[in-house]
């Protein structure tokens, strides 16, 4: 149970970590950055969906998977 209280952040380590970023990276580059990732986010979303809308047959014809055969070879 200690990792738990070693990986915990309070809010002034995050105060901290979030001084840290301003300074690096300035003000004007972090909103940049912030849309960059919320645009990321939105197309993973989107892409999960369309996913998840395929049907089986579609899945195995866009992976190369063959269609199973259920016969079995003769020597």
């Amino acid at each position: 149970m200690q990792t738990l209280t070693i990986l915990a952040l309070s809010w002034q380590h995050l105060l901290i970590v979030a001084i840290i970023v301003l300074i690096l990276f300035g003000g004007k580059k972090i909103p940049e950055m912030m849309r960059g990732l919320g645009s990321g986010i939105k197309e993973f979303k989107d892409a999960v969906k369309e996913e998840d809308k395929k049907t089986p047959e579609e899945t195995n014809s866009t992976t190369g998977n063959p269609p199973n055969n259920n016969s079995t070879p003769t020597n």
